[in-house]
C-alpha cells in the first residue's frame, strides 16, 4: 500500500470523510505513512480528532505557526510552509493523492522534492467495502427515503383530476408543493437532500432534470431521491414511478420490463459478478422487447430513447461512486459494496419509467436495503 496524502475538509471530500469520520468544515492534512495514520490540524479541532482514537493528531504549533505568523507571511504561503514541514516530518518522499488534491499545494510539495502521484483508484477502492457505521447510516437514510416517498405518494393519491391538471385541496398540485412536503420529511428523519427528482412527463425522460411545474394526470412521474444521513454522511438512492389516472399502455409495459430487469439484476448481484455483465442482462431484456440500449445505438449519435444510461453505481459517502454497472464497467463486485440497480425506459418529449433499489453485496449474495412497493398507481 503506498503512502497517502489528502488535503481537504471532511464535509465536501468523501475521501477525507472516509479517513476521518467527523465533520470538519475547513481543509486539513491527513497522511498514512510507514504504517501509521496522522492528522495535522489547528488546535481548535484537535480535541475532537483525538477523541476518535484513530490516528496521531498534530497541531500547527508543532510546526512553527507562531513563528510564521510573526514573519507576516500571506495566508496561503503560511499554509504551504506548514504543510511542507508537516509532510517532511513523516519521513517519506513519495505519496499517492486523490484527484481533488489542491494543485497549488501539489506544485509546492513537488518543488520541495516530494513525489506526488494522482491515483484516484487507490482512494475509490478503499471506500468500496462500507464500514458498519456507514451501513447503519445508509439504512437510516433509506428509511427516510421511503418515508419521503410515502409523502409524495400520499399527495398524489389525495389529488383529484380536473381536466388536464391535478388539484389538491382546490389548488394545482405542483412539483414544488410535493418537494416542499418531502423536504420536511427528510428533515424530520435527520437527513439532508439538497435536491432530487420529481419529474412529470417529458421532464422524466431528460437525464437528471429535477422537475418543475404542474403535475398532469395520466402521465408518468419519475421520483428519484438520494438523501444523506446527517450523522454518518452516507447516502442512499431510490426511484419509483407513479401515474395518477389512466396508465398508458406503453408506460405499463415499460414498468413491467423495468421490474423484470430489476429482478434479474438483483439475482445476479453477488461477489465476483462483473458490473458490465449485470448491465448486459438488463440490455438483453430491453432489446428483446424492441427497446434501444447503449449496446445497439448508432456510433457517434446520442441515445435519447430507450435505456440510455447505466444500470447502476456505487453509493456511500458520495451518491455516485465506484463501482459502476454500465457499458464500460471494469470492476467486479466485492462484499461490502453498496450499489444501485436502476433500469429505465424513456421516450424523448413524452416521459419514462425508472425503478431503483439500493443493494448491499454480502459474502453470500446480496441484501436489498429497499423495502418499498413498485406500484405504478399511487
Amino acid at each position: 500500500m503506498p503512502d497517502l496524502l489528502i488535503c481537504a475538509d471532511s464535509i465536501r471530500s468523501a475521501d477525507m470523510r472516509h479517513a476521518v469520520p467527523l465533520a470538519v468544515p475547513d481543509p486539513f492534512l491527513y497522511a498514512e505513512a510507514g504504517g501509521a495514520r496522522h492528522v495535522f490540524s489547528s488546535s481548535m479541532e484537535a480535541g475532537r480528532l483525538r477523541a476518535l482514537g484513530l490516528f496521531e493528531v498534530h497541531i500547527s504549533e508543532e510546526f512553527g505557526i507562531d513563528e510564521l505568523i510573526g514573519q507576516g507571511l500571506p495566508i496561503r504561503e503560511l499554509r504551504a510552509q506548514l504543510t511542507v514541514r508537516a509532510v517532511a516530518s513523516l519521513g517519506s518522499k513519495s505519496f499517492s493523492v486523490p484527484e481533488g488534491f489542491p494543485v497549488w499545494l501539489a506544485d509546492r510539495l513537488r518543488a520541495e522534492g516530494f513525489e506526488l502521484t494522482v491515483d484516484q483508484d487507490v482512494f475509490d477502492d478503499r471506500r468500496r467495502a462500507k464500514t458498519d457505521a456507514q451501513i447503519a447510516g445508509m439504512r437510516r437514510a433509506q428509511k427516510a427515503a421511503e418515508a419521503a416517498m410515502d409523502t409524495c405518494r400520499d399527495l398524489l393519491r389525495r389529488s383529484e383530476i380536473n381536466g388536464d391538471q391535478l388539484l389538491l385541496d382546490g389548488e394545482p398540485l405542483t412539483v414544488e408543493r410535493v418537494k416542499a412536503a418531502m423536504s420536511a420529511t427528510f428533515t424530520a428523519h435527520d437527513t439532508t437532500a439538497e435536491d432530487y427528482i420529481v419529474a412529470p412527463g417529458a421532464q422524466g425522460a431528460v437525464g437528471h432534470d429535477m422537475g418543475s411545474g404542474p403535475i398532469p394526470p395520466h402521465t408518468p412521474v419519475v421520483v428519484d431521491i438520494w438523501p444523506r444521513d446527517n450523522a454518518s454522511a452516507a447516502f442512499t438512492d431510490m426511484t419509483r414511478t407513479f401515474v395518477v389516472g389512466d396508465v398508458p399502455d406503453d408506460v405499463r409495459e415499460w414498468h413491467r420490463l423495468c421490474k423484470e430487469a430489476l429482478d434479474r439484476a438483483l439475482a445476479e448481484t453477488k461477489p465476483g459478478a462483473e458490473g458490465k455483465a449485470i448491465f448486459d442482462g438488463t440490455c438483453e431484456i430491453f432489446e428483446a422487447a424492441g427497446e434501444p440500449t447503449q449496446r445497439t445505438k448508432e456510433a457517434g449519435v446520442a441515445l435519447v430513447d430507450g435505456f440510455f444510461h447505466g444500470l447502476g453505481h456505487g453509493v456511500g459517502l458520495e451518491v455516485h461512486e465506484a463501482p459502476g454497472l454500465g457499458i464500460i464497467s471494469e470492476k467486479e463486485l466485492i462484499a461490502g459494496d453498496v450499489v444501485t440497480l436502476e433500469p429505465g425506459l424513456y421516450r424523448s418529449g413524452y416521459g419514462g419509467v425508472r425503478l431503483e433499489d439500493i443493494v448491499l453485496v454480502t459474502e453470500g449474495g446480496a441484501e436489498n436495503l429497499t423495502n418499498y412497493p413498485y406500484d405504478l398507481e399511487p
